[in-house]
């Protein structure tokens, strides 16, 4: 290989290096949850009713007065749903 022809192709890698590299922070940031990010209400198992002593007003993921985090559409204090997390 010719010495004009070794010197593109190391230019080329380093420049491709260089794009991949400056990609990956963005890749890893966190990005704010979309609508889609969230469980229906069958994926999450959710219920009407409390789950013995335990009730979505409980939960650290509740959104007063009828949202939640994790799961679409209204949700009652009073309703349940497998991703439940216990305030500490």
């Amino acid at each position: 290989m010719n010495t004009m022809a070794k010197q593109q192709s190391e230019r080329s890698r380093r420049a491709f290096i260089a794009v991949a590299i400056a990609g990956i922070p963005a890749a890893l940031l966190p990005r704010p949850a979309a609508a889609t990010d969230k469980m229906t209400k069958p994926q999450a198992e959710y219920q009407d009713t409390p789950n013995g002593i335990y009730s979505c007003g409980l939960c650290t993921l509740f959104v007063a007065p009828d949202g939640c985090k994790v799961v679409e559409g209204a949700i009652s204090k009073d309703g349940w749903c497998k991703a439940f997390a216990a305030v500490d």
